[in-house]
């Protein structure tokens, strides 16, 4: 199982012009946040204040992980990344080190 690093971006042409339409989709789409939260797939959740953009961790295989980001079309776009933890790291130096 990997973890990755997924920064995502609203399509601006599907966001309502209306305050109350629009609230009723954001509504839908953190609905499906808290359900991948719950599910434990998405570890960490974010929005950058002020734009239609964030980022979230998962923890998942890429085939999970690729599944989880297509829930989210056509409205959110990712660019994901796989991270690695300071224990990776360190066995890396250790084979360095070698």
């Amino acid at each position: 199982m990997g973890r990755y690093l997924a920064l995502w971006d609203m399509d601006r042409t599907k966001i309502p012009m209306d305050i109350k339409e629009r609230a009723v989709g954001f509504s839908m789409l953190i609905e499906i946040v808290k359900e991948d939260m719950k599910k434990g797939a998405t570890k960490e959740w974010g929005v950058f204040p002020g734009e239609f953009a964030g980022y979230c961790v998962i923890e998942a295989t890429e085939v999970d992980a690729m599944i989880l980001v297509q829930k989210y079309t056509p409205y959110v776009y990712f660019k994901v990344s796989p991270v690695a933890s300071v224990k990776d790291v360190d066995e890396m130096i250790k084979v360095m080190n070698k």
